[in-house]
């Protein structure tokens, strides 16, 4: 069973959601490159799921407990505490950063509530992070690219590279590949057909659709799809 829930208000445009998730049986979930940056609370502790380029099974047992907190695309910050293209594809254990030691040393009964504390807590001692994220995904969203992007915000190539490196863990080309995925996800879950999919998401064909798929989640859109 999985449940969202939205975040405060005066925190929505940094945390996507609050999320909980208990195991019916045993099995594997595939998680796939969303953009977005996970504090979870899980059976083995706590844990920062960094931002994702490829896909990433996660072995489930019946009865496993997860707790988490989602950060939009580039809303992370400084929250962690590190630059996040070190937690690229990583999922690194909370105790091993220097941050919100209240989390790492006790084990509080209501943990969504104390992830919360502890999120908020941190929002509110750094630094705003740079609205240039938040231009660079809307403008990926509606099919720019990132030739476009740069132009329009006023960088060049290379300043909108270190900006997004920053703000998301990897480069800008490698966002707009995993914002139109998404959307192809979106689309395909719907019941879009794959050809219109693929021409609705920005793809060159269905194959180009195919093989982003497959390069990113490491099964067919019809996998995911079902």
């Amino acid at each position: 069973m999985y449940e969202e829930r939205p975040p405060a208000p005066a925190f929505a445009d940094r945390i996507a959601c609050e999320w909980s998730s208990v195991s019916d049986v045993g099995g594997t979930l595939l998680v796939v490159p969303d953009g977005c940056v996970d504090l979870i609370w899980g059976p083995g502790g706590l844990f920062v799921a960094g931002p994702d380029t490829g896909p990433v099974p996660t072995p489930m047992r019946p009865g496993d407990a997860f707790t988490g907190i989602r950060f939009k695309p580039g809303a992370v910050g400084e929250v962690f505490g590190v630059p996040l293209d070190w937690l690229r594809d990583q999922r690194v254990p909370l105790a091993s950063l220097d941050v919100m030691r209240q989390l790492t040393e006790s084990e509080p009964g209501d943990r969504l509530a104390a992830v919360r504390e502890a999120v908020i807590g941190r929002l509110r001692e750094t630094t705003p992070v740079d609205r240039t994220t938040t231009a660079l995904v809307a403008a990926l969203r509606a099919g720019r690219t990132v030739r476009e992007v740069a132009r329009d915000l006023g960088y060049s190539e290379r300043q909108l590279h270190r900006r997004a490196v920053a703000g998301f863990g990897y480069p800008p080309k490698t966002l707009q590949r995993i914002v139109r995925f998404q959307r192809a996800l979106q689309l395909a879950r719907s019941g879009v057909p794959f050809a219109e999919v693929a021409a609705r998401a920005g793809y060159t064909d269905q194959a180009h659709l195919s093989h982003d798929v497959k390069r990113l989640s490491g099964v067919s859109l019809r996998h995911l799809a079902g």
